[in-house]
């Protein structure tokens, strides 16, 4: 990032937790109109605790003028068979397989690269991390731009769209972005 890019891109501080899951709960309920749901947002209950004060989990942020503009986190946990596939859950087991959430930025400060740099900072986190195999996604394609976004970055595993897994409105499609492991001098 240059110098005439005015965010501030980091591992969340406890400070920003606040802000980060402000944005988060407004794109449920603004951007998806679902809102709030127990079983899938479980962590966005406690931030810091799921991500912040676990070592192999990360929650990233961008700053703009002192306000969480756009998240990203990563957590350990593979996806879960319901509601997902079964060939999905097995091929990314927890423990094992780095899961990619929460990548959400406000709409004011969209096309800035903020989601393409947080998601690289993760990758870069998971990579380095150690204990990670595979780096698994899964996103909502009628949130517009999402789809092509994620095409961008990842590869096509599973397209759940004609199975309906996550009920009316949802067209899930799931991803995996290779780990590119450090290269150590």
């Amino acid at each position: 990032m240059d110098r005439h890019f005015p965010y501030a891109v980091r591992h969340a501080l406890p400070q920003d937790v606040p802000g980060a899951r402000r944005l988060i709960l407004d794109t449920f309920y603004r951007e998806f109109g679902y809102g709030y749901v127990p079983d899938w947002h479980g962590d966005v209950v406690d931030l810091q605790g799921h991500y912040l004060e676990h070592p192999r989990h990360a929650l990233l942020v961008a700053v703009h003028d002192g306000e969480v503009v756009a998240t990203t986190a990563l957590h350990s946990t593979g996806p879960a068979h319901p509601p997902h596939p079964r060939e999905v859950a097995e091929r990314y087991p927890s423990g094992t397989t780095a899961q990619l959430v929460r990548v959400y930025v406000r709409a004011e400060h969209r096309r800035h690269g903020l989601a393409r740099e947080l998601v690289r900072r993760a990758c870069d986190f998971a990579a380095a991390e150690g204990g990670y195999r595979r780096l698994y996604l899964h996103t909502n394609t009628a949130v517009p731009g999402a789809e092509a976004f994620w095409r961008s970055l990842a590869d096509e595993v599973y397209d759940a769209r004609p199975t309906g897994e996550h009920g009316p409105g949802v067209s899930t499609v799931h991803f995996e972005i290779p780990l590119r492991r450090p290269v150590r001098a």
